[in-house]
């Protein structure tokens, strides 16, 4: 990330209680938002606006779960492994490690569909 306003946005998401929160309860376990709000004690409401946040920053993975009924709901797992935060002449820079998200059926098919 070598975007200004990227580097600004991680840093100040980084910041927020509830964005910390849900990124170390989904870390190990794909999670569902109510799943979420339910053991973190965090409205629905806000739990959307962040993992929406989360999502758009690379740091939390979704993936969608079919029902039989045909409806669908959402899984969330953390992408964030590690974070560098350097300071630099002309402000910060921001290097995320990933992890890998999802399970191995998953990405099997999502590297298959990319080549």
């Amino acid at each position: 990330m070598t975007d200004e306003a990227d580097a600004d946005e991680i840093l100040a998401l980084l910041d927020d209680q509830y964005a910390q929160v849900i990124l170390q309860q989904t870390r190990n376990n794909a999670m569902s938002a109510k799943e979420i709000s339910e053991i973190c004690d965090i409205s629905i409401s806000t739990v959307y606006r962040r993992t929406e946040r989360l999502v758009e920053c690379g740091l939390l993975a979704e993936r969608r779960v079919a029902q039989p009924d045909g409806t669908h709901y959402s899984l969330y797992e953390a992408r964030l492994d590690e974070l560098t935060v350097r300071l630099t002449d002309d402000g910060f820079k921001i290097t995320v490690s990933e992890k890998a998200t999802g399970d191995l059926a998953d990405r099997f098919t999502d590297m298959w569909e990319g080549l």
